[in-house]
């Protein structure tokens, strides 16, 4: 049933369908600004919780480093 639904799924998004569509000018700067708000977005959230990704990361290599010696004896 999943491989009906992809294939479906892929199908329609590659199936070229004839389009009667006008994009103004203002559809590129709103684009823009969309793609510029998700990078100040992101960075953002990544300078939050940069703090945290660091001490789960160094708590990762501390337990790889008492993992392997304690292989080690």
């Amino acid at each position: 049933m999943i491989h009906i639904i992809f294939f479906l799924f892929v199908f329609l998004i590659v199936a070229p369908i004839k389009a009667q569509a006008y994009l103004d000018p203002g559809t590129g700067s709103y684009i823009t600004q969309m793609l510029i708000g998700f990078i100040a977005g992101s960075a953002y959230l990544i300078k939050i919780y940069w703090g945290q990704l660091k001490e789960f990361i160094a708590k990762l290599k501390d337990k790889k480093k008492k993992d392997g010696a304690k292989k080690n004896k």
